[in-house]
């Protein structure tokens, strides 16, 4: 398959997962709808330095997101659809670097398994389809390691006779297995990678804060220190230049923040990077362990040939490096630094990438699955490579083991998925605790059909995959298998949760905000739900359970002109304080409840206005539960 084709092929399958039906979910809380409305609010305000939510300075992400998201609202109109546009459009873009990256460095063939293991699992588009910042931070940070190994081997790949000659010497020529000798460049051209090592440090940093350091430096320091290349680095590596150019571009922002909102910037973002990793915030803790089964199940079905890979990486560089001694005993105490790299090398850097963003979310206080995100790209390097090995070797050892283990796995994940409507049954109240319609509807027939398509397609993988004539199909049938569930979850799960459990009061929101003036109020009681603000379009005023004392001061008629609407669970109503007992109820949906000060309502225009609500409200109710006008 040519390389054209290729990218034609990576770019129906990305775009079909990123993009089909973007904006068919209604945004989630609580980051999509922080997100979403802090960019909305920077758009309508002008002012494209200091986010705000809810009209309040808003220190927990850097900006970078937010003009990215406003230049959505722009060209598509303010809509779900353009508030996770930026994260679609980068989720894309980093299939498309995977594959020219691992292309240059290890052939089309890689290049496409590569390119196909990062798209074809769950949380990359999960990822990339949701509005955080953490499209564009994988992005970057993928950009900015991969800049760092160009820069520092300048890695091609040159097939001959059949065979495959890796040439990778930023400093020489190089003769491989008898060929004659080829070189890649010069150092002075391919060096030049290197600014895209500090580039993607400083957008990343623009992005989500330190972690866009952290993150390629937890690749770059322990390969740099294992392979002793330091020297080689700061000699090649624009160290001085590099940082004055990561400044210029990172720091600016933080020095207006700083210049305009003082100590109380520095105490809030302090409180959102280092106290992140020390405590647990938001609730969002988790044992040690926590990754383990996200990476597992976030990574699936190519996470089954992990650990043989990393595995491999790790012993094959050990046998290489003791083998280049032997051959040469009197080699200088750096027996790698001042020679071309070789493959085992690459797939060493890509371990070392995961093992270390690993590491370090593992050991922070708070814990998302998201967070490991940036590994991913490195993950797909090494099952690919892997891969690629059992192919052409029918013997590498692990293939088995990683076979069963993906059919374990992939079984495991189908019978549970098959089990929905038990397991929904069994945790059903606590989920009524977010979602007050759970317990009068059912998840539907999506996640058993999901589940069916697993156990179906592991077992066909296995069955592939076990056998050395069929094995080439088995990549294939993962794929499509994986494929096939995330595109039932996109088309059929997601649009009913949506209708059940998120749309219902982000419509209230929507009514309710388009129904008052300047003067008027919205309270928004109950769990916080940023979104609703998005929705309404206006600043509200926000009371969390147990604080009902706070809303009294709201509901006086004294000093309070205008109209008073309260958006709530309905299972929230008899907490209200006695001022707004007599408060009837306008609108009915789902468990939510619109309730005003003066019964006249209107849903607004016939004709919703072009990128205000990306769906008409439904007209027709089905099951239990109905929603009714009053």
């Amino acid at each position: 398959m040519s390389n054209w084709r290729h990218l034609v092929l990576l770019l129906a399958i990305a775009g079909l997962l990123f993009f089909l039906d973007l904006g068919g979910l209604g945004l989630t809380d609580r980051d999509e709808g922080s997100n979403a409305e802090a960019a909305r609010e920077m758009l309508e305000t002008g002012d494209w330095i200091s986010p705000t939510l809810n009209y309040e300075p808003r220190f927990a992400k850097p900006v970078f997101v937010y003009w990215l998201m406003s230049g959505a609202y722009r060209l598509f109109g303010i809509s779900e659809f353009a508030a996770r546009f930026p994260s679609a459009l980068f989720g894309l873009a980093l299939i498309l670097l995977q594959y020219a990256f691992l292309t240059r460095v290890r052939g089309p063939v890689v290049g496409l398994l590569g390119g196909l293991m990062l798209v074809l699992n769950i949380e990359i588009v999960a990822i990339g389809r949701l509005a955080l910042t953490d499209s564009v931070l994988i992005f970057f940070t993928t950009l900015s390691l991969f800049g760092f190994w160009l820069g520092l081997h300048g890695s091609t790949v040159l097939t001959t006779g059949g065979s495959t000659v890796r040439l990778s010497s930023p400093q020489a020529g190089l003769t491989t297995g008898g060929s004659t000798g080829l070189t890649t460049g010069s150092e002075s051209r391919t060096r030049h990678f290197f600014w895209l090592f500090y580039v993607g440090m400083a957008i990343g940093t623009l992005t989500k804060g330190p972690v866009g350091v952290i993150v390629p430096l937890l690749g770059v320091v322990p390969y740099l220190t294992l392979t002793r290349r330091w020297g080689q680095f700061w000699r090649m590596g624009f160290p001085l230049a590099g940082t004055a150019l990561f400044l210029s571009l990172a720091l600016p922002w933080y020095a207006a923040m700083l210049a305009i909102h003082g100590t109380r910037y520095t105490a809030s973002a302090q409180a959102d990077t280092v106290g992140r990793f020390l405590s647990v915030i938001g609730g969002h803790g988790g044992t040690i362990f926590f990754y383990i089964p996200i990476l597992l199940f976030g990574f699936f079905p190519w996470s089954a040939f992990l650990p043989a890979a990393l595995y491999q990486a790790l012993r094959g560089y050990r046998q290489w490096v003791i083998g280049d001694r032997g051959e040469s005993p009197t080699h200088s105490p750096s027996p790698i630094a001042s020679r071309p790299s070789a493959p085992q090398e690459l797939e060493l850097f890509a371990a070392l990438w995961v093992a270390g963003v690993f590491l370090f979310f593992s050991l922070s206080a708070t814990r998302l699955p998201h967070y490991i995100g940036p590994l991913y790209p490195a993950a797909a390097i090494l099952a690919a490579s892997y891969w690629n090995r059992c192919l052409t070797d029918p013997a590498t050892p692990g293939i088995r083991a990683s076979f069963r283990t993906l059919m374990g796995l992939g079984y495991l994940l189908g019978i549970g998925l098959a089990s929905s409507s038990f397991l929904y049954s069994t945790f059903v109240d606590t989920i009524a605790k977010e979602f007050p319609l759970a317990p009068h509807v059912t998840p539907g027939g999506g996640p058993f059909m999901a589940g069916l398509i697993l156990l179906i397609g592991v077992g066909f993988t296995g069955y592939s995959g076990l056998s050395e004539q069929r094995r080439a199909g088995a990549f294939w049938a993962a794929g499509a298998t994986i494929g096939l569930v995330m595109l039932l979850a996109i088309q059929v799960t997601l649009p009913r949760f949506s209708r059940y459990f998120v749309a219902p009061p982000q419509e209230l929101a929507f009514i309710a905000g388009a129904n008052l003036g300047p003067q008027d109020r919205l309270i928004l009681y109950g769990p916080p739900k940023p979104s609703l603000i998005f929705y309404a379009r206006r600043k509200v005023i926000v009371i969390r359970p147990g604080q009902e004392d706070a809303m009294r001061p709201y509901l006086s008629k004294s000093g309070q002109p205008g109209r008073t609407m309260i958006l709530l669970p309905a299972r929230l109503r008899p907490r209200l304080p006695p001022e707004a007992a007599a408060f009837p109820v306008i609108l009915d949906r789902f468990g939510y409840l619109l309730l005003a000060n003066r019964p006249i309502v209107q849903e607004g225009p016939s004709r919703q206005p072009s990128g205000t609500f990306p769906h008409p409200f439904p007209q027709k109710r089905e099951g239990p539960g109905k929603g009714t006008r009053r």
